[in-house]
């Protein structure tokens, strides 16, 4: 089987074209291939297909098996990889994910004819008790929520974006031991479905700095949903403003929120690291 490796803001995953390969048990797969000692090493799988509601399809995959809503930088990701290894010509790009329609809108250099940038419309945030949500989070809104682990106190602000996300606000990220507190709030029995984790320093109101914890695969160098997810916290609390850079360990995302019709836009480059088979 072929693949190649992509990263986005060093969100790395492994990406297989479902037009010329085909998968047939994709939780094992993953498993299998983003194991960084034993496999290829990645944060989870990503596969590209053919769809009949968008222009094409997008699953993603975790590194313990499990399957993801959305995944923002994978789908910068898939952008790149449709449009410069030949499966479409299109700068403006419907890709169908489990979280629904997402839209892509292409930056290409015209010297070059290499995708340089991607805007994702990431679409609605949900904070309330609606349908889509009660699945994720057994309380019908959080906001600023007091949540005590290992003895301390932390204020969560629930935010999904078709994936659950729980987005601290606090000081010194830096020395935080995500390893000890992340997998607790990520398990907690408020979250269903596990949630994302989202420990978020503001440095004003238009740089935030962030790490995530993701629910199956640990702290990852980014998230592009949380980054959106965080963003939109921050502007529910009053901390930041509606457009604001979101600075990762992997990369700076740029991530713009339009109130007025609740969609989410989340900016950003996406690299090709290598091409590999697996037999």
């Amino acid at each position: 089987m072929q693949f190649e490796k992509m990263q986005a803001a060093g969100n790395d995953y492994i990406y297989v074209n479902l037009f010329e390969e085909q998968v047939n048990d994709p939780e094992i797969l993953s498993r299998r291939i983003s194991d960084r000692h034993f496999g290829v090493g990645s944060d989870g799988l990503v596969l590209i297909g053919p769809d009949t509601e968008g222009d094409f399809s997008m699953k993603m995959y975790n590194a313990d098996g499990s399957e993801g809503a959305m995944c923002g930088n994978a789908a910068r990701c898939v952008g790149k990889y449709l449009y410069e290894r030949g499966l479409t010509t299109k700068k403006e790009i419907s890709l169908n994910t489990k979280s629904g329609i997402k839209y892509l809108s292409l930056t290409v250099n015209p010297q070059s004819n290499e995708v340089e940038r991607v805007r994702v419309n990431m679409g609605k945030a949900i904070f309330s008790a609606s349908d889509s949500l009660r699945s994720q989070v057994t309380l019908p809104e959080m906001v600023n929520y007091p949540l005590r682990v290992n003895g301390q106190e932390y204020h969560i602000t629930f935010v999904s974006m078709g994936n659950p996300h729980a987005v601290i606000f606090m000081d010194g990220i830096d020395n935080l031991e995500i390893e000890k507190i992340g997998p607790q709030i990520e398990h907690h029995p408020l979250f269903p479905e596990r949630t994302n984790v989202e420990f978020i320093e503001v440095t004003d109101r238009t740089h935030l700095k962030m790490r995530v914890w993701e629910r199956g695969s640990g702290e990852t160098l980014a998230c592009g949903s949380g980054a959106c997810a965080s963003l939109v916290a921050g502007v529910i609390t009053g901390r930041c403003e509606p457009k604001a850079s979101v600075q990762l360990k992997g990369g700076t995302l740029e991530v713009e929120w339009e109130k007025d019709n609740n969609q989410v836009f989340l900016t950003g480059d996406a690299h090709f690291v290598f091409r590999g088979e697996i037999f």
